[in-house]
């Protein structure tokens, strides 16, 4: 009876969706077995990194330490600080912000791709490739942010997890907390967190194969990476977009000030001010203005926009 019970937990940790991620992170030459083990500790337990990530846990104080000591042990930061080559948690785990006619882009692409070191786009100098392997395989996930907090904002099935080995892990290792979706119903899901305020990142992370793996839909009240980014941390990357004001549209409403997610927008008696320096160009403000007085424009000091349909054709014509 006891060999009957370890078999079976024998079998539930070899599920085919672990199976295709260690084959995958095999494949990859700086992809060590540490590596694949941080990947599957996360995506098989999300809520609980995610809680204890975000101070949530009564374990943080343990956790956090003891997980900055490991990074260290792994050589993962640099004891330089000035080391123009030292990697930083940022640089492992990161999110780049994407327009919603980027995001919709995303999650609509029908074969797979494979772009690699995207430094241009993605600017850290870990997890920067675009390997979309089945990418009509979509999955949404109740956000593991969102379910961290005591209040948190509705709904809670907002995350998309793209492509495979990272659907199908999904759904295996968390079936009372995701489903397999269509891209249709994934661009309805973006347009409709647009519409409330909500930002869309494209998320990466050394230990998802150093790729992109997913596009959340993130809340400021609720979402780990901009709690991070409000703290110092810079894992978020700009779309290489900023709003910019046309003063003869604007009325002074100062609907764009109460819903910028990044709060860079400030209104005085007679302007608005946009701090374009920290201006994310996520496009929030721009669809909510009743004047239509913002607009997006590429800002060349910003790092260049995700664009995945420009990048299939660039790569096809090469």
């Amino acid at each position: 009876m006891a060999r009957d019970q370890n078999n079976k937990k024998g079998i539930r940790f070899r599920k085919p969706s672990t199976r295709a991620f260690r084959r995958e992170g095999k494949r990859l030459e700086d992809y060590s077995f540490f590596d694949w083990l941080h990947g599957y500790l996360y995506s098989r337990w999300p809520y609980f990194y995610i809680r204890v990530g975000i101070g949530e846990h009564n374990l943080s104080r343990f956790f956090v330490p003891l997980w900055n000591l490991i990074t260290k042990i792994f050589q993962i930061n640099s004891a330089d600080k000035d080391d123009p080559e030292r990697v930083t948690f940022a640089d492992s785990y990161h999110g780049k912000v994407v327009a919603p006619g980027e995001a919709r882009q995303l999650v609509s692409v029908k074969q797979d791709i494979d772009l690699r070191n995207l430094d241009k786009i993605i600017p850290y100098k870990k997890a920067r490739d675009i390997v979309l392997q089945n990418p009509e395989s979509i999955v949404v996930l109740d956000c593991p942010c969102r379910m961290a907090r005591p209040n948190p904002c509705l709904p809670l099935d907002v995350c998309l997890v793209i492509g495979e080995p990272f659907a199908s892990f999904t759904i295996e290792h968390h079936p009372g907390h995701s489903r397999r979706i269509t891209s249709e119903e994934a661009v309805n899901i973006i347009e409709e967190e647009h519409a409330r305020g909500h930002v869309q990142h494209a998320f990466f992370k050394d230990a998802m194969l150093n790729r992109f793996y997913a596009i959340c839909n993130c809340c400021s009240c609720c979402c780990g990476a901009m709690q991070a980014w409000r703290n110092g941390v810079p894992m978020l990357e700009s779309s290489g977009y900023v709003a910019r004001v046309n003063p003869e549209d604007c009325e002074l409403c100062g609907q764009c000030a109460e819903i910028c997610p990044f709060g860079v927008i400030k209104m005085t008696d007679e302007t608005v001010l946009i701090d374009e320096t920290t201006c994310m160009g996520c496009g929030i403000c721009v669809s909510h203005c009743p004047q239509n007085a913002l607009t997006l424009a590429r800002d060349s000091r910003k790092s260049e926009p995700l664009i995945i349909e420009k990048l299939i054709q660039d790569e096809i014509t090469k």
